[in-house]
């Protein structure tokens, strides 16, 4: 079996990690929200001033295999600040391609980004989950995370460009 390694993402992944959004989307049954393009993560990710940070989970083949190393899920964060607790650590998106998942990918994805948030003195780690995705809640748990849904009773909103536009006028 091949092995696993979890690395911070370069430009060159870009396609990658694109395509894996696209597929993300799909999963969830949100592909028309699907709007970026690989330009765009080029810029937002990777120039002066980056606006997220992203890891990927890359397959290393086994010696004599001819494919050289692939991506096969990704793991994208940004920081935040809670007015309560200072730095947070906030994960966008955690994506493993289906014929890699049950192998601990997600998990060693979750994993280094804890490792990122107390290296950056973070105080909170947090994401979100759809409510019909059992497995990634029961996964979250597992590795300690609370529901704050279940726990403190919070919602989450968002504004949306009209919204916003609307706001702004």
């Amino acid at each position: 079996m091949a092995s696993t390694r979890i690395r911070e993402a370069k430009e060159r992944d870009c396609g990658d990690i694109l395509r894996m959004i696209r597929e993300l989307a799909e999963f969830e049954k949100l592909s028309h929200q699907v709007k970026i393009s690989e330009e765009a993560l080029r810029a937002d990710g990777f120039g002066e001033n980056p606006s997220f940070h992203c890891l990927v989970a890359e397959v290393i083949p086994t010696p004599g295999e001819l494919q050289g190393p692939r991506v096969v899920g990704f793991g994208l964060y940004y920081f935040i600040y809670s007015t309560w607790k200072g730095r947070n650590i906030y994960l966008e998106d955690i994506y493993v391609m289906p014929q890699y998942r049950g192998q601990g990918i997600g998990t060693k994805i979750i994993k280094k980004v804890a490792e990122v948030a107390l290296h950056k003195g973070c105080s909170q780690f947090r994401l979100a989950v759809l409510d019909w995705n059992k497995k990634a809640m029961d996964l979250y748990k597992s590795l300690g995370a609370q529901d704050l849904t279940e726990l403190e009773g919070w919602h989450s909103f968002r504004f949306e460009e009209a919204a916003m536009r609307q706001l702004a006028e």
